[in-house]
């Protein structure tokens, strides 16, 4: 079975998930935003083989801390849409738009696709979904029934598509032809916000929901 826990306490209320199986005791962070010395405690305290680093998009909010994450767990891959290195590449004028302190960012170890193959926690494989519209390399994490959705889908909305390499376009056909082809049972957990599910988001969704 697979685990989930989330820490909000990142910049802009931008989220990082632990996930993990509880068998194999395999995990990855999704997203890198905070709460480094208490998830550190918690990946040591349920003895978590933590394999991945597994980033949703190139926003600075969302590796605000993947440097210092790094650092505790030096064996982990972090890994990453190509589509979104020049994205990533531009963090610090990303800061400094924000004014925020400018963060240094660690080498990413490998490249994801949606044709990836082998990323897996114990016998649960990681699907890649690329899901462009509020950036060109976004994507979204499937383990189990359990979708990590970045900043394409939230609660009762959508990711904004004003930044650079957003379109609406873009993340109307991600999200209508992609995120809303899986099962209705399917939980989300989105980079900011609260969970919910793509039942939900399909009917009550205020840009695409069939009830609104």
């Amino acid at each position: 079975m697979i685990r989930v826990k989330s820490y909000p306490n990142g910049i802009y209320g931008a989220v990082t998930y632990l996930v993990y199986d509880d068998i194999s005791l395999e995990g990855a962070l999704i997203d890198c935003t905070s709460s480094v010395n208490d998830i550190e405690k918690e990946v040591k305290a349920e003895n978590i083989k933590l394999k991945y680093i597994l980033i949703t998009h190139g926003h600075f909010d969302h590796v605000y801390c993947l440097s210092k994450m790094k650092e505790k767990f030096p064996d982990t891959l972090v890994m990453m849409n190509k589509s979104d290195m020049p994205l990533l590449n531009q963090v610090e004028v990303q800061c400094a738009m924000a004014g925020v302190e400018e963060v240094k960012l660690p080498c990413i170890d490998g490249l994801l696709s949606e044709n990836s193959k082998n990323i897996a926690l114990g016998q649960n494989k990681i699907e890649i979904i690329e899901t462009k519209g509020h950036s060109k390399g976004g994507v979204c994490y499937l383990i189990d029934k359990y979708l990590f959705s970045g900043d394409t889908l939230f609660k009762d909305s959508i990711g904004r598509c004003d930044l650079f390499g957003g379109d609406y376009k873009e993340i109307e056909d991600s999200i209508k032809n992609k995120l809303f082809k899986l099962a209705d049972d399917i939980e989300v957990y989105p980079g900011h916000g609260d969970k919910t599910t793509i039942s939900y988001e399909k009917k009550y969704n205020s840009y695409f929901g069939s009830m609104i």
